[in-house]
């Protein structure tokens, strides 16, 4: 795979052109991932303090008690959206429902493994593992397998 970079003038506005025979999971993934670089919110430590999260160290949303969280490798930060905000708002850059509560990184899944009842377990890079319900395994399947794509 060739790769260049060509500067320009300030004037211009920087893009991510990608240029390839098909479509393919591997060139799916560089488009996540250029999307979400750069790309990040708020969020309050437990200490109080509000910090800068960059989107792609969450390794997934989650909602517990009424209240969002996104979680990185060794931090736990309440955000200000909704869950549901969350997965519509970071859908482009690979996040997926993976069951009522939570919205995983497809970028920080390291494997799935068949559990009990049609669940799966998402094996996070970090070690986590999380459930993935019946009724979002279809969806987050697909996406692994490279069939689910994006909408435009």
């Amino acid at each position: 795979m060739k790769v260049s970079i060509r500067q320009i003038d300030a004037r211009s506005e920087e893009q991510v052109i990608i240029e390839c025979v098909r479509v393919t999971p591997e060139i799916e993934e560089i488009r996540a991932y250029v999307r979400a670089k750069g790309e990040g919110l708020s969020g309050i430590a437990d200490g109080g303090q509000i910090e800068r999260i960059e989107l792609k160290d969450v390794y997934y949303f989650e909602a517990v008690d009424e209240k969002c969280f996104a979680c990185t490798e060794n931090k736990v930060y309440e955000i200000k959206q909704r869950l549901y905000e969350a997965e519509k708002a970071y859908k482009h850059c690979y996040f997926v429902r993976c069951s009522k509560s939570v919205v995983l990184n497809l970028m920080k899944l390291g494997s799935i493994s068949p559990a009990l009842a049609g669940r799966y377990t998402a094996h996070m890079k970090n070690g986590e593992n999380l459930i993935i319900s019946r009724k979002y395994a279809p969806a987050v399947i697909e996406h692994v397998l490279g069939k689910g794509g994006e909408s435009k």
